[in-house]
């Protein structure tokens, strides 16, 4: 893929191999059936435990037989699987840094000797329940609420817009703790095949269709107290893993916006119109240019937050930029890839407007363009435009 500034000259030999082994698994595993499995709404399902062999799952966390990868290599790889779909980085990011993450940073030691090892391998997959019908950008006003019921807390209310719940194994549901003064927000280890919890499927949707998304039911479903993840209460524990899955989804979307590009040049070059090929207008060369550079800058605020994450000077407001930008790119340069391939551009048979259609959905989650916005303005002035 493009690399203006060789970037790729200083990656080590271990990050060289991570993203050579995911662009060929995607070259050779995803992109051939990816366009036929975006028009059904279908998920490729036969990949997940291929994924958890190679590694792809939260590979940046160590112990539990997890690769424990560099913050740039994890990056790589998200930008590889983007370039495949949305949906596929989607369901390793969601697997990784929404399930595995909390469990890795706030589990007990019986939780993550139950779970990590599965959810690495891709035997299990889990989903994180945050969002809800009444609430997306405001989840501190969340209604779903767990009671304590001897050594068991009992658990009701709805998540919704959740990836990979039709298909999950175990949910991370985050809950108003009843029990307690001042019902802090706690996590919850929910197995999908318990009594009362429901998880259906989300259909007709027109963005990230190769992507398997439900909602979370939960009725009186009764979970053990050892299911609580002990070592975090409040936002900080849902709002940290959010972070965690930014950080990867502003490495995706460049991925998403090279797969984009790649496609409009080769197309420039074959195309021939008016007696040579449409790469040898002024017009068409401008628009290469801009994709160029919007991506490579792109790419470089990614880097960059590699290396604050690394050294444990990664701020969630650095992330916020980096969502907040890097999904503007890919949405403005998808667009103008699907343009450059004219007619031929609104078809299957050209990644650009499946690429378009899905960057609608991921400029909208994990914390909206115009949330990260505000979550910046805060940051630059101390004002918070929230209250």
């Amino acid at each position: 893929m493009i690399d203006y500034v060789d970037l790729q000259t200083d990656l080590t030999s271990e990050e060289q191999l991570v993203q050579e082994t995911a662009r060929d698994f995607v070259e050779n595993e995803v992109k051939p059936d990816i366009g036929e499995h975006w028009i059904n709404g279908t998920f490729p399902k036969d990949l997940i435990p291929e994924m958890g062999e190679m590694g792809f799952y939260a590979p940046n966390l160590d112990g539990y037989g997890l690769p424990n990868l560099s913050e740039t290599a994890y990056g790589l790889l998200m930008m590889e699987l983007e370039a495949g779909d949305s949906g596929l980085r989607s369901m390793a990011s969601v697997q990784g840094a929404l399930v595995m993450y909390p469990i890795h940073a706030f589990g007990s030691e019986a939780q993550k000797d139950e779970w990590l090892p599965a959810l690495g391998a891709g035997e299990k997959v889990g989903c994180f329940g945050l969002t809800e019908p009444e609430h997306g950008s405001d989840p501190s006003a969340m209604e779903t609420y767990a009671e304590k019921d001897g050594d068991e807390y009992v658990l009701n209310g709805s998540k919704t817009w959740i990836t990979n719940s039709p298909i999950s194994d175990i949910a991370i549901v985050w809950a108003k703790d009843r029990s307690a003064d001042d019902n802090p927000v706690r996590g919850f280890l929910v197995e999908t095949d318990r009594d009362g919890v429901t998880t259906n499927k989300i259909d007709e949707k027109l963005s990230l269709r190769a992507s398997i998304t439900g909602e979370i039911g939960l009725t009186n479903v009764h979970i053990p107290e050892d299911n609580v993840l002990p070592d975090v209460e409040g936002m900080k524990g849902p709002l940290s893993c959010l972070t965690q899955a930014r950080y990867g989804i502003a490495w995706g979307v460049v991925g998403a916006a090279k797969d984009c590009f790649e496609t409009a040049q080769q197309y420039a070059t074959d195309r021939e119109q008016f007696g040579k090929p449409i790469g040898g207008f002024q017009l068409q060369q401008e628009k290469l240019a801009e994709m160029a550079t919007q991506i490579t800058t792109s790419e470089l605020l990614a880097y960059r937050l590699a290396e604050l994450k690394e050294r444990g000077d990664l701020r969630p407001q650095h992330v916020s930029m980096a969502k907040r930008n890097n999904v503007r790119m890919a949405r403005n340069q998808s667009r103008i890839a699907r343009e450059m391939l004219g007619g031929n551009g609104i078809t299957a048979d050209y990644p650009p407007m499946r690429h378009m259609a899905n960057i609608e959905t991921v400029y909208t989650y994990e914390g909206t363009h115009d949330i990260h916005t505000l979550i910046l303005g805060h940051d630059l002035t101390d004002i918070p435009a929230f209250e």
